[in-house]
């Protein structure tokens, strides 16, 4: 896993990610990512979750690999986003749904619990969809 993680974050540095400008963590490594998205699933609407594009399209895929964490992966991700308080959220277009799923989760925990988290908004590139290299699919 640590030999994963040095190769994860060299990548990410080749690619043009300046450590002076940057932090790059482990994710695993900050508990309170999967405390936050704990809170927020006791907050999360099941039907919000099963009308998720990209659930219901993997889904079909892998009916043999139909998990809970497949399932409640856009909580996690809204926990990313807000433990930073992140405003601005540079995603492709399939994930656009799940920054609209955080803002939903955002604004009803400041509703319950006073103005905590900001709404973020989903910032598309001018590529917003970058093909595999068989032309057909998404890249993964």
């Amino acid at each position: 896993m640590q030999r994963r993680i040095f190769n994860a974050a060299a990548v990410n540095i080749a690619a043009g990610l300046d450590p002076e400008k940057c932090t790059i963590f482990v994710q695993s490594h900050v508990p309170e990512h999967t405390e936050l998205a704990w809170i927020f699933n006791t907050i999360t609407p099941i039907g919000h979750l099963e009308r998720m594009t990209q659930f219901k399209d993997k889904s079909k895929q892998h009916r043999e690999n139909i998990n809970a964490g497949l399932f409640t992966y856009p909580v996690l991700q809204t926990a990313d986003i807000l433990l930073y308080k992140g405003e601005v959220v540079p995603v492709g277009e399939d994930q656009v749904q799940h920054v609209e799923l955080s803002r939903e989760i955002a604004r009803k925990f400041n509703m319950r619990y006073g103005e905590i988290f900001p709404e973020p908004q989903a910032i598309l590139s001018e590529a917003p969809r970058i093909m595999g290299l068989d032309g057909k699919t998404k890249m993964s």
